[in-house]
């Protein structure tokens, strides 16, 4: 048997690779009530033969290592859609992945846990630049901004 070999839609996740750095605004929320400006170091790279991207996340506040995540993105062929596994310092169990498609120069992907519902939505400026929007809704109707960034690449992709 041959062994699989990577699309188009698993190479496009290379737009994500490389080392990135961005500044954030954290609106106010439950989980940080005075909201305020962050600095994110983002380390990512294609894995596993090019079929999955990995990333890991630092969050600064003032000089200080804050919150941590790590990240796994794919492709499911029998979904169509792209995914996202996202693991962090919270402590909780793994959410269900988050899903969606690449429109363009937007990547959106969606999903639903005990927490409500987010929307994580990548917008590429071009090859070193992206914008970053984190939006959390209770009903999947009404959805408010939680987190949104600028991050430009620090390094080329590893």
């Amino acid at each position: 048997m041959e062994m699989p070999k990577p699309t188009d839609h698993h190479r496009k996740l290379q737009a994500l690779a490389g080392q990135w750095v961005g500044q954030e605004k954290m609106h106010p929320s439950p989980w940080d009530p005075k909201g305020g400006t962050v600095t994110s170091r983002t380390t990512s790279r294609l894995d596993l033969g090019g079929f999955f991207l990995t990333c890991d996340y630092v969050q600064e506040r003032g000089g200080q290592p804050g919150y941590r995540g790590h990240g796994v993105f794919g492709w499911d062929p029998k979904l169509q859609r792209y995914t996202m596994h996202w693991f962090d310092m919270m402590g909780g169990h793994a959410a269900p992945p988050a899903t969606g498609t690449w429109e363009g120069n937007t990547l959106c992907l969606q999903h639903e846990s005990e927490m409500g519902h987010a929307r994580y939505i990548y917008e590429f400026e071009g090859p070193d630049a992206y914008r970053f929007r984190l939006e959390h809704s209770q009903d999947g109707r009404n959805w408010a901004v939680f987190v949104e960034g600028r991050y430009t690449r620090a390094a080329p992709a590893l």
